[in-house]
């Protein structure tokens, strides 16, 4: 048993922690990363479309490069060839590509030239990522290549006289090969304004300025589209020929539907940026409310639209566990609504419910903002406060709960609190000790259990927890773990208290009484495990198992030739809705080779409040077995001379609250005496408990009454010493 309230206590605490991470895990604002998220990919986006406009218009722009450094390596190629036969006939073949050009030799002397020559010494590289250049030569020179070259040219002349030349189109259709180098020799033309140079010698294209566009960081992007009119790069390309170089004018022309197309790219990017950033931000505005949604649902009472208990637990071991509250004394408090079903039943639950956040409106208005209050379950407030004295602490419980009981004009309200206090703990150098261990739901449990000793009181009172509270959980938790044990050894004892006639002093009845002895925990009263037996159930297996000891020691005692008297065994009213309980009885006796006759059964007041049709069935089948059935502890509640009436009772025992303190001239004794006629009427045996001096001995004698049992006679005793009165008697 030990073994598996261990494992239920393990197994409470793994998923108590359980909740409280899921709780924290959703408690946790994770909005900000979302929101990091998004500027994230937004940035991440406008970088991809500036690289992706910068490689569209370095595309546009490479593209161009290459097509002018095609032509050019082509130009080289035809010199070549011509040359091979003789410098003006490679020279006329050039004349006719329509572009300036000049050839140096070797010592760069200039061999010919044509056009205007604008070119400046300086020089340098444009590097391109990568581009094909045409190839369909073969290095030999062909005789036949030079007859078709001379038959597929024509010639023109323009108007100042110089020839045109139609290239053939095996030019045309030349191959594309790529080139492991990746520069192109240049020069720089005197007219040229969008051509840069940097240290290593290397050229670029000022690309903003060709396609209009303007970064600054005082204006922004400003974008200038001269329509119509188209902007014109020159520079001169380089090329190796056969002894020489030739260098041939080029230039790319950007007209304006270059940069519209490449603006029309970035505005569409840009209006793709813009929508997914705005997306990005509704969706996490939308994804930022559903959190506080359900963070509120989560928290919310459903009842008063209040704090819930999972509310109060996070929010209080938050509040609990932080460095300023180290040195604070916090008390933790259950409210408790007294009868509350009671007025839901007279009222409505409607009118409960509205009541019931009236109750939450009121202790919240006594709270500042680092206290607590939750609605726990049914009318259940658990309450987080801080005090700095005990009769602080008492001041502001009890200011509470004047207001509370009277939040209704009709009614006066009634509540129970329970209190357990959290003092601030110091260390040996008197500093605060962080409570990083507080378990506030242990806490409000200690609380309940303060509160729950108020159980049989109806007036508003308060309750603390203290040590002796916890030796009384403990003691429970040890009855509930070793009973069954217990029963099956055989630890329980039955004890007999003898009943005398006080008119004889002679030995008529006894009652058979439990007791535990406990190889652990030594003898133990029944005051300390009956209560319990009878809160859990197992006061029904306490019941069979008295039964059948006594009708056992009974046998054993007619065995021994002793004369024996009927003895009265409780029997406790839940066993009442069994409906073969008389037959339970009966056989458990008879197994046991008993007379019936000689176990009483002895029900209790209480039990005539239940439901009476089934309890007078069962009395009836248990005399028609031949038991003799008594009502005990007669006067201690509201008895009703009904149930006299309609139970068909054998024996009634009369309280031991009529014999305390004296009898003379006291209003009890004629309450006694009627109640003694009364039975003889009925034709009812009488006993008096609780009989403790020999003035009320004479007393229940001169009123007839036929048996007394008491410590004037006996206290109860075991089964040795009750067989020697036996044997006295």
């Amino acid at each position: 048993m030990t073994d598996k309230v261990a494992a239920a206590q393990k197994h409470a605490e793994k998923a108590r922690k359980k909740n409280e991470k899921l709780i924290r895990k959703l408690r946790k604002n994770r909005w900000w990363l979302s929101f990091v998220m998004y500027i994230f990919i937004c940035i991440l986006a406008t970088v991809l479309l500036a690289v992706a406009a910068v490689w569209m218009i370095t595309y546009t722009v490479e593209d161009k490069i290459q097509n002018e450094y095609q032509n050019v390596v082509r130009m080289g190629r035809i010199y070549d060839e011509k040359s091979a036969v003789s410098d003006t006939e490679a020279f006329q073949a050039l004349r006719y590509e329509e572009r300036p050009f000049y050839v140096l030799d070797a010592a760069g002397q200039t061999k010919c030239s044509y056009g205007r020559n604008t070119s400046i010494e300086e020089s340098g590289y444009f590097m391109i990522s990568t581009y094909q250049i045409g190839e369909d030569f073969d290095e030999e020179y062909h005789e036949e290549d030079d007859e078709a070259y001379d038959e597929d040219i024509s010639v023109q002349f323009d108007d100042s006289g110089n020839e045109d030349v139609e290239e053939p189109d095996d030019y045309a259709d030349d191959k594309l090969v790529e080139y492991e180098d990746k520069s192109i020799v240049v020069y720089l033309d005197s007219d040229n304004e969008y051509i840069r140079q940097n240290e290593k010698g290397e050229f670029s294209v000022d690309i903003a300025k060709l396609f209009g566009f303007n970064f600054s960081l005082k204006d922004g992007v400003n974008v200038n589209i001269e329509t119509g009119e188209a902007k014109v790069v020159p520079f001169w390309i380089q090329t190796d020929v056969r002894d020489g170089k030739l260098v041939a004018k080029s230039s790319i022309v950007i007209e304006a539907r270059d940069t519209l197309i490449v603006l029309v790219v970035v505005v569409i990017y840009v209006i793709v940026i813009l929508v997914g950033f705005v997306i990005a931000i509704i969706n996490f505005i939308g994804n930022f409310k559903n959190h506080s949604r359900v963070n509120k649902l989560l928290f919310t009472d459903m009842t008063t639209n209040s704090h819930n208990w999972m509310w109060f637990l996070y929010q209080g071991n938050a509040l609990m566990r932080k460095w300023r509250n180290a040195d604070k004394n916090y008390a933790v408090m259950d409210f408790d609504f007294v009868k509350f079903r009671n007025f839901c039943m007279a009222h409505s639950v409607q009118e409960g419910e509205r009541v019931l956040c009236t109750v939450d409106d009121v202790i919240c208005s006594h709270l500042d903002k680092k206290e607590l209050c939750s609605h726990n379950s049914s009318a259940h407030y658990a309450v987080l406060m801080k005090y700095d004295s005990d009769e602080n602490l008492n001041n502001r419980i009890n200011s509470i709960l004047r207001e509370l009981e009277h939040i209704d004009d009709k009614h006066v309200f009634a509540y129970h609190v329970g209190v357990d206090k959290l003092n601030a703990r110091y260390d040996e150098e008197g500093k605060p000790v962080k409570r990083r261990d507080i378990d506030l739901e242990k806490a409000y449990n200690n609380a309940c259990a303060a509160s729950a000793t108020l159980a049989d009181n109806d007036d508003t009172a308060i309750a603390f927890f203290d040590e002796k509270l916890v030796e009384e959980q403990r003691w429970l938790d040890i009855v509930q773990e070793n009973q069954q044990k217990a029963l099956d050894n055989e630890e329980f004892v039955v004890y007999y208290q003898p009943k005398y006639d006080p008119r004889t002093n002679e030995l008529k009845g006894a009652e058979a009484l439990i007791r535990w002895q406990s190889p652990e925990y030594g003898f133990v009263t029944p005051g300390r495990i009956i209560p319990i037996f009878e809160k859990n159930g197992f006061i029904t297996e306490i019941d069979h198992y008295m039964i059948s000891h006594v009708a056992r020691d009974q046998k054993a005692w007619l065995d021994k030739g002793f004369k024996c008297v009927p003895i009265s065994v409780n029997v406790s009213r839940a066993h009442f809705v069994e409906s073969d309980l008389a037959e339970q009885i009966r056989d458990m006796v008879d197994a046991e080779g008993a007379p019936r006759n000689l176990v009483e059964i002895e029900l209790t007041e209480s039990a005539f409040f239940d439901d009476k049709k089934a309890l007078i069935t069962t009395i009836k089948k248990m005399k028609e077995y031949g038991f003799a059935v008594s009502m005990d502890d007669f006067g201690a509640g509201y008895s009703s001379l009904n149930s006299l009436k309609d139970m068909p009772l054998d024996v009634l025992k009369l309280d031991a609250d009529f014999f305390r303190g004296e009898t003379d001239g006291d209003r009890g004794e004629i309450v006694v005496a009627e109640a003694i006629r009364l039975a003889q009427k009925l034709n009812m045996h009488t006993v008096a408990e609780g009989v403790e001096v020999k003035e009320q001995v004479d007393f229940l004698a001169e009123q007839g009454c036929d048996m007394i049992q008491g410590y004037y006679y006996a206290k109860p005793i075991p089964k040795e010493e009750y067989e020697a009165r036996m044997q006295v008697s």
